[in-house]
């Protein structure tokens, strides 16, 4: 369990079948030290960015349920693969479908009691052509006009007391950085939470990094080497 504000993995974590190869998936010490925190076995946890399957894999293995959505059906066929892994037989359900993270109408009010998810940060990483409604095929306004939607569905769906935990990056555009994290924190403040903590994480082993160390050298700007982690809590 990590006890400061700034956390760092530069080990992604390969224990059960947790492994790197979904492109932009967080390390597993991340989900697993938010849902030993802020849930407790038997509880309910919500990824609608499901991705490569990491947070459901990990709400399994320590004994929550977990509902795991994702606009794009590969995501989806991945994780039912990624979660089959069976410890013992107190491992939590999971729940998948493919679905809309702005639209959870599925899904009731004040059901949740974890929300613990890594969204695609605007267009950086691309995780399709042509799904309408991906939120990783957007520029920044667009995807800042769409995730104050995803904020009201967590709002709603979680209960009262209860957590959201979720993972944000900036993004640089033409040499200047564009704050999204910090955008997206005011859109969750705005739909009703009240922030709990603010946690930094630092990069590791990113793909890109080379291609942005070119462009530094040409531009003269800083490499991006942390992520924010915002732990919000419905409290009215």
């Amino acid at each position: 369990m990590e006890t400061t504000s700034v956390w760092s993995f530069p080990s992604h974590g390969d224990w059960a079948n947790h492994d790197a190869k979904w492109r932009g998936n967080w390390s597993p010490f991340i989900p697993r030290n938010v849902i030993l925190r802020y849930s407790s076995e038997g509880d309910l946890v919500l990824d609608q960015f499901a991705g490569g399957g990491t947070t459901l894999t990990e709400a399994k293995l320590l004994k929550r349920d977990v509902i795991g959505i994702d606009i794009n059906a590969e995501a989806i066929a991945w994780c039912r693969r990624k979660t089959k892994i069976q410890r013992s037989e107190t491992d939590g359900r999971v729940y998948l479908r493919v679905g809309d993270a702005r639209n959870l109408l599925f899904i009731p009010n004040d059901s949740i009691d974890l929300i613990c998810t890594h969204p695609p940060y605007s267009n950086i990483i691309q995780y399709s052509v042509d799904i309408e409604g991906d939120l990783s095929r957007l520029a920044a306004n667009e995807y800042l006009h769409e995730m104050e939607k995803v904020a009201h569905e967590c709002y709603r769906v979680i209960k009262y007391g209860r957590y959201c935990a979720i993972m944000v990056g900036d993004i640089r555009e033409r040499g200047y950085i564009i704050p999204l994290a910090f955008y997206v924190m005011q859109l969750f403040e705005k739909a009703g939470f009240s922030l709990k903590e603010i946690v930094i994480k630092e990069q590791h082993n990113c793909r890109g990094t080379m291609k942005w160390l070119n462009r530094k050298e040409r531009y003269d700007f800083l490499l991006i080497a942390h992520e924010y982690l915002f732990i919000f809590r419905k409290i009215r």
